[in-house]
């Protein structure tokens, strides 16, 4: 008797959890049917074109200007000799140390 309650009580869980994860997967599959979603799905795909080549989406010179100076400041700040890319992340190099093992003396 028990053991049929919590199989009853299980196939309720997963049901339920079945029916949430279609509600949330369909949308996806479907094409929009709401305008607004439709117009944000249309200016996403939009930005992913423009940003193909990898730089700043509808800049003028004056935006890539105060790019070029915030850099420079910031490389100012911390101390880069002007060669280093600001805009790589840094690489770490860990030197590997030698270790001496544990001498056990004779007794």
């Amino acid at each position: 008797m028990m053991l049929s309650q919590s199989i009853l009580a299980g196939v309720r869980v997963l049901r339920t959890e079945a029916r949430r994860n279609i509600a949330i997967v369909a949308p996806a599959l479907n094409k929009a049917s709401d305008p607004i979603q439709q117009l944000f799905l249309d200016k996403v795909r939009e930005y992913k074109q423009k940003s193909a080549g990898g730089k700043l989406v509808d800049s003028n010179p004056e935006i890539e200007r105060e790019l070029k100076n915030e850099l420079e400041r910031v490389a100012k700040q911390y101390g880069s000799d002007g060669k280093t890319d600001m805009l790589k992340f840094p690489e770490f190099k860990f030197p590997d140390v030698k270790i001496d093992p544990i001498s056990q003396g004779a007794n």
